[in-house]
């Protein structure tokens, strides 16, 4: 298979497809709308999972895990969460396959094997989970509960794209209980936090922090924050979330419990989320034409040392330099490779990790040993410098550093040349023509306006940040009175 790739300028979805495939993050699987994550791919996610993890257990939460099935009465017994998921949910009607005997060597589906009670296959887990909670509050001593689930989920979508919108997605979610309204809405706020350091420090992705509008907001929540993030073809991408239940789905399962007084009441509720969807947004941010661009802190090999070399006794002197190099790396946290395969030549290696998206590349020839030397490349910038050898491991732990901050500022500058304010509904959809990115506008506060322009213009109101401040103004359709702008964009 060719490496080279469809340049973004000439279609960014191909790119991105063709990206995902080549630098073999991940591929279409036997069944539809679902992918395989391969072994690369899914050493970045591991890198996402354990910062993530270690974050949430900073933070006084324990990881549990529930069941894939969800009976359908359960499922049911929150109304507006039941409805919201509704037609993304695949369902399980029977338990067993037997022999066709119309067909020889064909199953069907037993007949005789009906389910009692249908199984929804969970698209989100907060009705397993709060019919389980029932059984766990009593008391205020009980609470709060902070419970993350490291899981699988199921939503059938119609349209999909790898890692963006699969049937089948990899995802964490958090589900916690508390004594007050106060200390959930806390709660809630803390792990869009959570969420925003975590994108910003280690992803290198700008995030606007807000608030959804009530149509965009988790069904069955009261509030949903958010962090939103802004692509390099100008559309949005929903990069987290966190929701403040209330007493939703408390009354909904009758979680009570006694407080110090002994009065039972509903507790509070909160759930919070993000997905491989994250792999999306990483690869849209920083990649180029050339492949994968990964910020260190997240690339599985920061470092990938190439031996140059004609002789098998060349290359056995080049490996002796090369583990010491290797060792003293990774004595100060380095994740480093060395590529000594000689099934291909080193400008096929090159190649392969820069489309691999490896942040520094290292080549140490016969000619570097003489010198002392080592010839190092970076992956963002694509240049080039011969270095001393005595002093790589102080110039790589610098420069790893110095990649993660510049591919950290450069999305921020994107970010922040793309977001404009506009007054008028012409301006509003010029801009989303020929600039694209965040559009700042006034809008009126109702669904019925934000359906209309969705459906002139395919954008919707991705959040309003908390920076805004109240504004006095008009909505850019309607005309009528508006307190605050939002941020409108296309997106995934």
């Amino acid at each position: 298979m060719s490496k080279k790739l469809t340049s973004r300028a000439e279609d960014y979805s191909k790119w991105y497809n063709e990206l995902v495939v080549k630098a073999d993050l991940a591929e279409n699987s036997a069944v539809r709308g679902c992918m395989v994550i391969k072994p690369y791919g899914y050493a970045i996610w591991e890198k996402m999972q354990a910062e993530l993890d270690r974050m949430f257990k900073e933070t006084g939460h324990q990881n549990a895990y529930f069941p894939l099935f969800v009976p359908k009465s359960l499922f049911e017994a929150e109304e507006k969460n039941a409805e919201g998921f509704a037609k993304e949910c695949a369902v399980v009607t029977h338990y067993r396959l037997q022999n066709d005997p119309d067909n020889p060597g064909k199953l069907r589906v037993d007949p005789k094997a009906k389910l009692e009670e249908e199984l929804v296959v969970r698209p989100t887990s907060e009705a397993i989970i709060w019919s389980t909670y029932k059984g766990w509050i009593q008391s205020y001593r009980d609470l709060p509960l902070l419970i993350n689930q490291w899981a699988n989920v199921v939503r059938w979508e119609m349209r999909t794209r790898l890692f963006l919108r699969t049937a089948e997605f990899l995802w964490q979610e958090g589900h916690t209980a508390h004594a007050t309204k106060a200390e959930a809405i806390t709660e809630a706020e803390l792990m869009n936090d959570v969420y925003s350091t975590f994108v910003q420090n280690f992803m290198a992705i700008p995030v606007v922090k807000g608030r959804k509008t009530e149509s965009e907001r988790f069904a069955g929540a009261d509030e949903t924050y958010c962090i939103e993030a802004l692509m390099q073809d100008g559309k949005a991408l929903q990069a987290g979330t966190s929701h403040f239940l209330g007493q939703n789905f408390a009354k909904a399962f009758d979680v009570k419990f006694a407080n110090k007084e002994g009065k039972k009441d509903y507790v509070w509720a909160t759930s919070w989320g993000v997905s491989t969807r994250l792999m999306g947004a990483l690869i849209m941010t920083h990649s180029d034409d050339q492949g994968l661009v990964l910020p260190p802190n997240l690339a599985p090999n920061q470092v990938v040392i190439i031996p140059i070399y004609k002789t098998d006794e060349q290359l056995e002197a080049i490996t002796e330099v090369v583990n010491g190099v290797m060792k003293d790396l990774r004595a100060v946290g380095v994740t480093v490779k060395f590529d000594n395969r000689d099934t291909f030549r080193p400008g096929a290696k090159f190649a392969q990790h820069e489309l691999q998206g490896v942040p520094l590349r290292l080549a140490i020839g016969t000619r570097d040993l003489e010198n002392g030397t080592v010839e190092l490349a970076r992956r963002d910038t694509l240049t080039k410098e011969v270095t001393d050898l005595a002093t790589i491991t102080e110039k790589v732990k610098s420069l790893l550093t110095q990649i993660q901050d510049d591919l950290y500022n450069k999305a921020l500058l994107y970010r922040d040349t793309h977001i404009t304010e506009v007054n008028s509904f012409e301006e509003f959809k010029e801009v989303l023509e020929t600039k694209g990115g965040f559009v700042s506008a006034h809008w009126d506060g109702t669904t019925e306006t934000e359906d209309k322009i969705k459906e002139l213009t395919k954008a919707t109101t991705r959040c309003i940040p908390d920076s805004f401040e109240p504004e006095e103004g008009v909505c850019v359709f309607t005309g009528k009175p508006s307190k605050t702008r939002v941020l409108f964009a296309k997106a995934y």
